[in-house]
């Protein structure tokens, strides 16, 4: 008998409909929970789960302002099936099926047990959050989980592929097993490219400044800001400041030079920073 999202290559049904004839849909990711105006469901099928992402009906209301339209988030989705399909990491749920739909793609993922890192900014300080308890852990914990996260990078970058919009929010971990999942990497660019809307879309916690600035070029440099900035809002306070640093100064070392302002000044690529980080880690 065929698996209603394995052997499936298009449906006539709106994807939730279909979703709930094919299996038990135990979550709904919407505008209630996020303003990319995409809508991902939790399906269990048999003993298995999956994600399944869409983006949305065509005539659901933006989120919110500046959120991308309807057929900029099919691009986006099919921007994230080329991307898994060239960097087939352990860290990224497994990519089964692309399912073509009325309201555009779907998206067959394995289902990533654990939470998303990052929290509301409010809930940020609670030490009952995820994002505290995650930067509670002990130091070693954290470093192979930054570990899992350059290492991923690494293979993007080896293939072409410039980290946009990355943060907390692309981060589940799984606290009982100990596990990294990374989301959510639909921005990604296959090449360098000219920022062209000034102010570009993701956290501020993250962005290197050329992300900031009209006209400014955005490539693998970018991307060694953004890992640098992972290790200091998971491993720190936010700041750069060595005293709160929880790590060895060989990796505060490599962390501050990734974190330059001025992009000559960091390390030339993120091949070169993920050198930087491993020789620092394997000195203690």
């Amino acid at each position: 008998m065929p698996h209603p999202l394995l052997d499936v290559d298009r449906i006539v049904q709106a994807p939730e409909a279909y979703l709930a004839s094919a299996g038990c849909v135990f979550a709904v990711f919407d505008h209630r929970t996020q303003d990319s105006g995409n809508v991902a469901y939790g399906v269990r099928i048999g003993d298995a789960c999956y994600f399944v992402k869409t983006a949305g009906h065509p005539d659901d209301p933006l989120p919110r302002p500046g959120s991308p339209r309807h057929s900029d988030r099919v691009a986006l989705l099919e921007n994230a099936v080329r991307l898994s399909r060239n960097c087939p990491h352990p860290a990224l749920p497994h990519l089964h099926r692309v399912i073509e739909s009325p309201d555009g793609p779907m998206l067959v993922y394995d289902w990533a047990d654990g939470e998303l890192i990052r929290v509301d900014a409010q809930a940020r300080n609670d030490p009952a959050s995820s994002f505290q308890r995650f930067r509670a852990l002990p130091v070693a914990e954290i470093l192979r989980t930054l570990d899992t996260v350059y290492d991923l990078h690494s293979e993007l970058a080896q293939a072409g592929w410039i980290a946009v919009d990355f943060y907390d929010g692309c981060l589940i971990y799984d606290f009982a097993r100990r596990n990294l999942s990374v989301v959510d990497l639909d921005h990604y660019s296959a090449s360098p490219f000219t920022n062209r809307v000034g102010r570009m879309f993701g956290s501020s916690r993250f962005m290197a400044p050329e992300e900031f600035e009209l006209g400014a070029r955005i490539d693998g440099q970018t991307t060694v800001f953004t890992l640098g900035r992972t290790a200091v809002v998971l491993l720190s306070d936010g700041t750069l400041t060595r005293g709160p640093f929880r790590g060895s100064d060989a990796l505060y070392d490599a962390i501050h030079r990734a974190c330059r302002e001025d992009r000559s000044q960091r390390f030339e690529s993120v091949a070169a920073f993920y050198a930087a980080w491993r020789n620092a880690r394997s000195d203690g």
